[in-house]
């Protein structure tokens, strides 16, 4: 039984309309994602009650120490955790200042080991820093978006 004439097609799909379909998701994703600064170091801040004045908490060099024992100078982070380096880097942000008198934030993370806080304050000491800042959280803003507070001994 012949119902007609039988065309010869090839089925096709039409691939613009899925096009736009995946670029819309990808822009959505995009757009809807939290963009991760994989490169920042993170260090949580220990707890203190003391709150700091706006005015310390600008000025200075700020060194950082990590959970994992590593260190940072202004954030950037150095190779290895050695007190050369950790020497080396303070000397050249030191003298790119300007300024003999600077002002140091330790930003230690509040897991991190004694050893390495320890490390970083003893070249920090040797070098002739005398004004250390040690930089903690209110412990009220726990909950919320820490707030860096710096305690000067």
């Amino acid at each position: 039984m012949n119902l007609g004439a039988r065309r010869n097609e090839d089925p096709e799909i039409n691939l613009v309309s899925l096009i736009d379909v995946v670029l819309m998701l990808v822009i959505f994703f995009m757009l809807s994602s939290t963009f991760i600064e994989e490169g920042r170091v993170r260090i949580r801040l220990p707890y203190a009650d003391t709150v700091a004045t706006r005015a310390e908490r600008q000025s200075g060099i700020v060194v950082g120490v990590t959970r994992s024992g590593t260190y940072s100078v202004d954030g950037r982070e150095l190779l290895n955790s050695s007190p050369e380096t950790l020497r080396a880097a303070l000397l050249s942000v030191a003298t790119a200042s300007g300024a003999p008198e600077q002002r140091i934030t330790l930003r230690a993370d509040g897991e991190a080991t004694h050893q390495s806080v320890v490390r970083a304050l003893d070249v920090l000491g040797k070098l002739g820093f005398r004004e250390i800042r040690i930089a903690t959280v209110d412990q009220e803003s726990v909950g919320t978006a820490p707030a860096t507070r710096s305690n000067s001994p």
